[in-house]
């Protein structure tokens, strides 16, 4: 289960979350350019990159925004007598690079 500052699709340090989309969008790419020559064999790459992806391309962008946001950004909802709930984005203390 992801941490509470990450979303589903976020990882651990940004430089493996582009490891990973460079893996997923590499084999993508050589199954598309590869089936003329090999065949349609080449098209089994396709599900592979997918799974380095975690999922279809948007999925990945989504999880790189998440990779590049968590723990810089806190959420507090309070309740208020006046006008009921209230939330606020503050800055997190604790932000730092994750490379």
């Amino acid at each position: 289960m992801p941490d509470s500052d990450r979303g589903p699709f976020a990882s651990a340090s940004l430089a493996a979350h582009l490891a990973r989309g460079a893996l997923g969008f590499g084999l993508i790419a050589a199954a598309l350019l590869l089936t003329p020559r090999v065949g349609a064999a080449a098209l089994l790459l396709a599900p592979v990159g997918l799974v380095a992806l975690r999922g279809c391309p948007t999925c990945w962008t989504v999880g790189l925004i998440q990779t590049l946001s968590a723990g810089r950004l806190r959420r507090t909802c309070v309740e208020r007598a006046e006008d009921g709930a209230g939330c606020m984005l503050r800055r997190s203390q604790s932000a730092s690079p994750m490379l």
